[in-house]
């Protein structure tokens, strides 16, 4: 038996404590910032690790050795997620396919080309536009597992814009109901050549957002669990591309169980650390963080703030102290306190003036 969902009571609870301060607000915007943009993005292969996403994120600085793409892509990313909290906080404007091909043009940046699965030709991607090939996903089990097709795309794409705004205004689903039926029946259509998985979480959180719901993050290391979840779906709508288009509310009830589990945890997070009684509240377990050289070190949500400066210190040796409690979002005294222990114990050392100079992190 299915537990009862909790949502209903967290939500009322969560709205209750409205409106938060403004410094809570921010750590609590600038967290799911670096959490959003690290997980969306990873999941779809992009190399860079939580720590040089946060640095790029927050400093605009550019370390270690990943690819210029994956920088640029990280940052592309994170304009089409503050677009999309514009819009859906805009009330008069509904959703529309425009807005979705815009969204698809921000996130990918520019045209580009791509080489076949079977590495036989390169394909132009036109960003902001519809597919004009077919595309595909080979399953576990080695099958093919066709989209909707390029010449029914257009047509399934608008009557998918309908059902939305029919829905919405009816206010007969739940959130989390019709995050999870338009998040499937979107990537049945798969309607770009590229970017439909990112596309497909951002314009979750627009809904959640919209109706004044926090917005939630899909890890990348539950990246399988997700996947299997969507397979679920496919098992019970069949492989027809049409038919998963406007799939049915209880065939999609594996994605809205797996939405409603990770919305459900996120209000009770929040609501824990709006009210005190936690202090990190980050969404991502393993973040290594790829320091450009042969040291690599693992950080996790729980570590204490002095291990967190020398991660930080090894990416980035000229930081501010100022910088520093922006990013771990502590104050400036906090990071002088922890500075101190460190040189105390001989892990860190400053070289050259307060002004000029850097730090030095001591093997």
């Amino acid at each position: 038996m299915k537990p009862i969902s909790r949502i209903p009571e967290l939500i009322k609870e969560w709205r209750a404590l409205q409106p938060l301060n403004e410094k809570m607000e921010r750590d609590i915007n600038q967290q799911f910032m670096v959490d959003f943009n690290y997980n969306s993005n990873h999941i779809e292969g992009n190399t860079l690790t939580y720590g040089q996403t946060k640095l790029l994120l927050l400093f605009g600085d550019v370390m270690g050795n990943a690819r210029m793409q994956d920088y640029e892509e990280m940052k592309a990313h994170n304009v089409g997620l503050e677009w999309m909290k514009s819009l859906a906080k805009d009330k008069d404007k509904l959703l529309s396919e425009v807005f979705i091909r815009e969204l698809n043009k921000i996130i990918l940046v520019r045209d580009f080309y791509k080489t076949s699965r079977d590495r036989d030709y390169r394909y132009k991607i036109n960003v902001g536009t519809y597919k004009t090939r077919p595309n595909s996903v080979i399953t576990p089990s080695g099958e093919v597992f066709n989209y909707a097709s390029p010449e029914e795309t257009p047509s399934l794409m608008n009557d998918l814009i309908q059902w939305y705004r029919k829905e919405e205004k009816r206010e007969k689903l739940k959130i989390e109901e019709l995050a999870a039926m338009f998040h499937y029946r979107y990537i049945r259509i798969h309607p770009f050549e590229d970017g439909n998985g990112r596309i497909a979480r951002l314009i979750v959180n627009y809904i959640l957002l919209r109706h004044d719901y926090p917005m939630i993050v899909v890890r990348t290391d539950d990246r399988d669990k997700y996947l299997e979840t969507l397979h679920k779906c496919d098992l019970r709508t069949g492989q027809i591309p049409s038919d998963g288009a406007i799939a049915a509310l209880e065939q999609v009830e594996p994605l809205t169980d797996y939405i409603a589990a990770i919305l459900e945890k996120k209000l009770e997070t929040l609501i824990k650390f709006v009210k005190g009684e936690i202090s990190d509240f980050a969404e991502t377990k393993d973040t290594a963080i790829n320091t450009g050289s042969d040291v690599s070190v693992n950080v996790s949500v729980n570590v204490s703030v002095k291990h967190r400066i020398i991660e930080i210190l090894m990416q980035k040796s000229d930081i501010t102290v100022k910088e520093m409690a922006k990013m771990l979002s502590v104050s400036e005294r906090t990071i002088h306190r922890n500075i101190d222990i460190l040189k105390t114990e001989n892990l860190i050392e400053r070289i050259g003036s307060d002004k000029t100079g850097h730090w030095k992190v001591k093997s």
